[in-house]
């Protein structure tokens, strides 16, 4: 096995890009590894590291069917539905909470 280059912070060749920086041009790697490493340096940490991806060697970017279309529609719209009071809230329920947040601060909807 070869070892990975390693690039610093803007000094990465043309002809590399990143997974978000593909996807924006419509690719995707394409099960192909990481070609190179770029390394941003921080103060007091370890360097910011990015995977660099051959953009002659990615793909485009699979189209969504409409059964994937569905399929996520589908969990979207379980993500909206109150475990507490069963409702759809109209909006995906945070995690944090848990439940709507009509259920988790009852007493601030009736001072309103």
């Amino acid at each position: 096995m070869s070892a990975v280059p390693v690039y610093r912070w803007r000094l990465a060749p043309s002809g590399y890009a990143t997974f978000r920086q593909l996807r924006a041009k419509g690719l995707r790697p394409g099960g192909q590894d990481v070609a190179a490493v770029l390394e941003r340096p921080r103060k007091r940490r370890g360097p910011l590291v990015a995977y660099l991806y051959r953009v002659d060697q990615a793909k485009p970017v699979r189209p969504m069917t409409p059964a994937r279309w569905a399929a996520l529609a589908k969990a979207n719209a379980a993500q909206q539905v109150c475990p507490n009071c069963q409702r759809d809230a109209g909006y995906r329920i945070p995690t944090s909470l848990g439940m709507c947040v009509t259920c988790a601060y009852p007493e601030e909807q009736c001072a309103a």
